[in-house]
């Protein structure tokens, strides 16, 4: 139950950037947010393999960018990398991988904070 649940979990997170694209297709949509940002996505995909980014500009002069890459195949892979910076000029960045397989699931994350300190999180879920 846990293997189905962890899939669900990656399927749902990763599925913005994978309905987004068709097969061949690269796509880009701009649009504002509620509190009078902006918030860019651009996906790309084909066979398989699909990548996109995302920028979010706040009102505030915050921005956050993000981009990712998944790969399907007998191991599903998704990788995703991103950086946020705050309106004081704070900056935390990080990696967030996913790897779904028959037999387990493997997920491995790292973020670094604004003053340099870094937390690293890897998990192995056999269902």
């Amino acid at each position: 139950m846990k293997y189905a649940t962890r899939l669900a979990t990656m399927l749902i997170a990763g599925a913005p950037l994978l309905a987004m694209a068709a097969p061949g297709n690269a796509e880009e949509r701009t649009r504002p947010t509620v509190y009078g940002g902006q918030l860019t996505r651009s996906v790309t995909g084909e066979n398989g393999n699909y990548s996109g980014t995302t920028t979010r500009m706040g009102a505030n002069g915050a921005t956050y960018t993000s981009s990712g890459q998944c790969v399907s195949g007998i191991v599903d892979r998704c990788a995703r990398s991103y950086s946020a910076t705050g309106p004081n000029g704070s900056t935390v960045t990080g990696k967030h991988a996913t790897a779904v397989g028959p037999w387990r699931v493997r997920t491995a994350r790292s973020a670094t904070g604004p003053e340099g300190r870094r937390a690293l999180t890897l998990r192995r879920l056999v269902p």
